[in-house]
């Protein structure tokens, strides 16, 4: 068992008692895309649930190969300054979700084929002493993902877009929402009730594992919220385009600049975006709560990084997507390897056709509105700041007008 939880990160038992006291020390990610490093490009071969390093297979490949989980080189567990940590592991998986903590990925529906995050955790402490550990879950679950609500608002903002009324019912059957998504639209109380607990109880077992594990039982845990790519508002110069603003019928012009500039998404669907950010907020310092009160003695912290990205968000500016922290949303024509960066004299067809390449190819599309490499070096500084604070509290980083940040 143990040669195969070695498999599982690459790395070997060291054997004995005097080996083991010297432990190198290690600082450990675990969660979904928002801690993988999802967006942020460069990323590592993946060592699957049978203990086989996947690099990049290809973009025709299925979904579920574990090159997909996106670990970046660039993530933010290697960009903050961590004193006193000699390795780094990343364990997270873009689109890892509760489940994911105790089980392998594999063994849901659309999950990846790697072993539990656990499972990789205790590997790890076979050869290290951790003594950091990063944790973002929550905003994939049971109830929702975060893949499933942009892909719902865009595909909502083309639609209507590209689509008049009366070829919507005469072609559609009406059967394509076209309106903005409102907060019901993307997660309901009950439903962010129910991720809140099924995160809590993930979170218990990963605690349960380290007190078990961990070398010398000293170990700092930070959990980080989530920010959102895009802006309460967007830019004057995306408000409009050819006399037609998004909520007239058929806006082809302004639908295209709006995706050159990476927010293809209704202004009115906006601030409903950011009620599902905080509510992610929420759920992660509501499950930090829970755990504080039931373990007085352990070191635990949140990480607010809601505003990490303020003033730098996608179509916050003129320019976008250039200057931004986030990946503006693209797709494919077909599994190509090329990312369509301009939508203008696509018709409807067109664009059905990329909508279906998102679709069946998931890895086509899965990089949209993360953050990018420059906002993963952000999320970076943020974790170094969140370490130096006192345990057991909840630590804001906000970014300023002039991008330095203020971590409080």
């Amino acid at each position: 068992m143990a040669a195969l939880l070695m498999g599982v990160v690459g790395i070997q038992v060291i054997q004995g008692g005097a080996a083991h006291a010297a432990l190198p020390t290690a600082a450990v990610a675990l969660g979904d895309s928002f801690i993988s490093g999802e967006g942020a490009g460069d990323y590592q071969p993946v060592v699957d649930a049978s203990g086989t390093a996947q690099a990049f297979p290809g973009w025709s490949a299925a979904n579920g190969n574990a090159y997909f989980c996106h670990r970046s080189a660039n993530a933010s567990l290697f960009k903050g300054s961590l004193p006193g940590i000699q390795d780094r592991f990343n364990l997270a998986c873009s689109g890892g979700q509760p489940a994911d903590i105790a089980n392998p990925s594999g063994a849901r529906p659309h999950g990846r084929d790697v072993a539990s995050q656990l499972d990789q955790l205790r590997a790890v402490a076979q050869t290290h002493d951790i003594d950091v550990v990063l944790i973002g879950l929550g905003s994939n679950n049971a109830q929702f993902t975060f893949g499933d609500v942009a892909t719902l608002c865009a595909n909502r903002f083309i639609a209507d877009a590209w689509t008049g009324w009366w070829e919507f019912w005469a072609y559609l059957n009406g059967e394509v929402p076209q309106e903005p998504c409102a907060v019901s639209d993307l997660a309901t109380d009950a439903e962010v009730a129910a991720a809140t607990s099924e995160t809590t109880a993930a979170l218990r077992q990963v605690l349960d594992t380290l007190a078990q594990v961990d070398a010398d039982g000293v170990h700092q845990v930070v959990l980080q919220t989530y920010t959102n790519p895009l802006p309460l508002d967007v830019a004057p110069q995306y408000r409009d385009e050819d006399d037609r603003t998004d909520t007239r019928d058929k806006f082809r012009a302004l639908g295209a600049e709006r995706y050159a500039a990476g927010c293809p998404i209704h202004r009115a669907s906006l601030a409903p975006g950011h009620v599902f950010s905080q509510n992610l907020g929420s759920l992660v310092k509501n499950a930090y709560t829970t755990l504080a009160a039931e373990r007085p003695s352990a070191d635990l912290r949140v990480l607010d990084v809601q505003r990490a990205f303020d003033g730098a968000r996608l179509c916050e500016n003129p320019g976008s997507p250039a200057g931004t922290l986030a990946t503006p949303l693209r797709v494919q024509d077909g599994p190509s390897g090329t990312f369509i960066t301009s939508l203008s004299g696509w018709d409807k067809i067109g664009i059905q056709r990329l909508a279906n390449t998102c679709v069946t190819y998931f890895q086509t599309c899965q990089e949209s509105w993360h953050p990018n490499a420059a906002g993963h070096a952000v999320l970076g500084q943020c974790l170094s700041g969140a370490l130096t604070a006192a345990p057991r509290t909840v630590v804001t980083c906000a970014r300023n007008a002039n991008g330095t940040l203020t971590i409080s």
